[in-house]
């Protein structure tokens, strides 16, 4: 299950094995061994896929069909938020705030990851 929700994740991001790879600090093999099941991660690196990703470790492993615990059926605590607390924007622009912001996280995440890989 983990290299299924794996791969089906680096693919909802339009990232090659090789992009997710160079990011995650590991070789494309070893994205590729964790996809195909022959490979399963450490907890430290279940704990780095699930914050590059911004899922939970259960999520990832199949333990549940939510992937952030804060989400509510198909519909992202994010946006929850964006549409709850500001009334006063139009949809497009909750829908260009929300990008920003996700944007912004992906950004930390990468962040985050590349000081526990110590670059």
């Amino acid at each position: 299950m983990f290299g299924q929700n794996l791969a089906k994740l680096r693919k909802e991001r339009k990232l090659s094995q090789y992009d997710l790879a160079e990011k995650m600090n590991f070789s494309r093999g070893k994205i590729a061994n964790y996809e195909q099941g022959t490979r399963q991660p450490d907890f430290e690196t279940l704990q780095m896929f699930a914050d590059f990703f911004d899922v939970s470790t259960d999520f990832l492993l199949g333990r549940t069909d939510t992937p952030n615990i804060n989400s509510k059926n198909s519909e992202s605590s994010l946006q929850a938020w964006l549409r709850q607390e500001n009334t006063d924007l139009s949809e497009s622009e909750r829908d260009e705030l929300g990008s920003e912001i996700e944007d912004y996280l992906a950004v930390r995440r990468q962040r985050i990851l590349e000081k526990r890989n110590g670059k």
